[in-house]
Parts: C-alpha cells; structure tokens; sequence
C-alpha cells in the first residue's frame, strides 16, 4: 500500500506499508524532502515498523520523534507529514486525487440562503449523497456575516447597520465579519470529507485545502501565500480570510472571502471592530476603498470569477453541477428556523 502527502510550501512524502496482524511491516518512506544525516531514514522507518495500524497521525509522528536525535533535521517535512502519507497508505486519510468533485458556478442567491447552504451542502457530503463541493457565492442584497463565536453588540453598530439598510447573520463557522455588498467580495465554499483532513492541525489544513487557489489567483496574476491562521496575503497585504468548521458527522466547510471593491467607510460605519483593523491600515479619510483584488489583477469580477472555477476544473476530477431544488428548499427551511431568528443572529450577545 502506497500513501502520499504534499507538504504545503514544502516537499513529497511518500510511504510504502504493509500490515501484518494488525502492525505496519515493511515501512519505507521516501520523497523530494532533504535529511540529514540521511541514515536517519533508515531510523523513521524502523520507528514505524511494528506501529499499530490503527494508530493516529500524533501517535504515529510520536514514534518517529522519539527514535531520532536530536541533531536530525528534516527539511522540507516533518513527522507529521510522514504519519499522513501512512494513514493515506491505508486508507485511513484521503487526498485531492482521491475524489471527484462538484464545482458550483457563482450563483446569485439572497446571501442568507448561501450562508444556510454552507449547513446543507456539509451534511449532504458527510451523508455521500454529494461528493465533495466547491460553490461560489453570489448575491442580490447587502449583508453583514458575523463569525459564529462574535459578539454581536461588540462588532456590529447598530446605528450605522440601519442607516445603510444592512442585515445581519450569524454563520456556521468561527473567524471575522464578513462585510458583504453586491460585488464587493469574491466568496467561496468548499466542503470535503473529514478524511482529508485527517492528522492536520487546523492551521496546516487551512493551506492544504487552499492549494488550489494559489494556483488559481497566480493565474490572475497574483504571488499569493499563506499567512497562518487564516490570511492569503500578496506582497502588497491581505487579500483574504478563511473560516473553518469541522462537522461530527464526517464534513468540514471550509471557506474564503476576497475582498474586491469594498467600500470603506460604509463598513466603518458598520462594523465596530473593522474601526480598529482599519485604523491599523492608515484608511481613515472618506471614499477610501478596499479594493485588493481589483487593483491588484485589473479584471472585472466575473472574470476572475470564470478563472478559478475553470482552474479548479483543470486541477481536479471535477465536474460542473448546481443546487437541486431540494438543496434550496432546504437551506430556506433553515433561514426561517434557524439563521434568519433573533435567537440564533444574537447567540452570543
């Protein structure tokens, strides 16, 4: 059995495994990484010889710590990353290649119904009856999207958020607000099976699941790179945040916001916290925009909306698919229950 893991912004590591009575036998790792010295191979794989198959990427990782020296360097991976390649080796973990994927177009929804779909959509990929998703957002109204740890009274000015006409909700997953207009950002969701994820930290799969975008925003001509936690950031600053939850059941959402053409006062108006994040920036006087992705690539949105649907297509085993009309009646099932309440948009007061 052969497993493979690719070290965001590092190198291959791949294992050949066996299992006999229930333990790793004949383990060999091998990979584009750099060790030194290198009979230190020889020692990672006589650490996981006899491991139980069952064992976790941390135990796995544990094992593979210990036996070394201390003067061991492992460059370009690390333990970790050999304790995945194993659990993909035994069909434990998966990987990109491993699925095949639908890739849904922006569709222009009420921004409520996509923050509901985010629900839908993960409990339909933990349940197999979707394979794993990438939709992007589009929408007809303006909305304010609160993390869903945040304070309501602490981020949002109720004052300025009647003033522009701007509702407010509470998502699903942790992170800042989401200051969303009519083309102003460029949003995404992916949702992908707990099993690829398997044995990364959260801030190690927040760039694994965001691989394909790099490629995608070098395409439109940004150098893009992590920024951990949760930032993609070009040599000019932040172009985006990510938010993250993983669902007991077998799921994790995982989604992006870009900013493209925010208007930055009315946000400030809105949104107490962004007061002091953008104060931080030096945008303080009128009609300053927040525009990175604009300035940065000179395309319309739909553009680079078109380019990173087409990119991840080319990527991946993927395939154009769309909301059924089951999706739909769902997710405004679950505006009226649950994320267009009071109870639920002021949780956490």
């Amino acid at each position: 059995m052969r497993g493979e893991y690719k070290v965001p912004g590092g190198k291959l590591v791949a294992v050949d495994v066996e299992v006999e009575s229930g333990r790793l036998a004949r383990v060999s790792v091998s990979g584009d990484f750099f060790l030194e010295p290198d009979d230190a191979l020889e020692d990672i794989d006589a650490a996981l010889t006899g491991m139980p198959a069952e064992a976790s990427v941390d135990q796995l990782a544990g094992a593979i710590t210990g036996a070394l020296d201390a003067d061991v360097d492992l460059i370009g991976f690390n333990a970790d990353a050999v304790g995945v390649a194993v659990r993909r080796a035994l069909g434990k973990a998966t990987g990109w290649d491993d699925h095949a994927f639908d890739v849904i177009p922006a569709t222009v929804l009420p921004p409520v119904e996509h923050v509901a779909l985010d629900e839908v959509i993960a409990h339909e990929v933990a349940a197999g009856t979707r394979p794993p998703t990438l939709r992007f957002w589009d929408w007809d109204s303006p909305l304010v999207v609160i993390g869903s740890f945040q304070s309501y009274r602490n981020e949002i000015d109720a004052d300025g958020a009647e003033k522009h006409g701007i509702d407010v909700v509470r998502r699903i997953s942790g992170g800042g607000a989401m200051f969303m207009e009519p083309g102003n950002c460029i949003t995404y969701s992916l949702v992908v099976p707990t099993s690829m994820v398997e044995g990364l930290s959260f801030e190690r799969s927040y760039a694994f699941l965001d691989e394909w975008v790099m490629g995608a925003l070098a395409e439109v001509g940004i150098n893009a790179h992590y920024v951990p936690l949760n930032d993609i950031a070009s040599d000019k600053g932040k172009i985006a945040g990510a938010a993250q939850k993983r669902f007991a059941d077998g799921a994790v959402l995982h989604h992006v916001t870009m900013a493209y053409n925010i208007d930055a006062d009315k946000m400030l108006e809105v949104l107490r916290i962004g007061r002091e994040k953008m104060s931080d920036k030096g945008t303080k006087s009128a009609n300053k925009r927040v525009d990175p992705m604009r300035s940065q690539t000179g395309l319309p949105r739909e553009q680079i909306l078109e380019t990173f649907t087409r990119s991840f297509l080319a990527r991946y085993r993927s395939q154009l698919s769309a909301y059924t009309d089951e999706e739909l009646a769902e997710a405004h099932r679950l505006v009226e229950e649950k994320f267009g309440t009071q109870e639920w948009t002021h949780r956490v007061p």
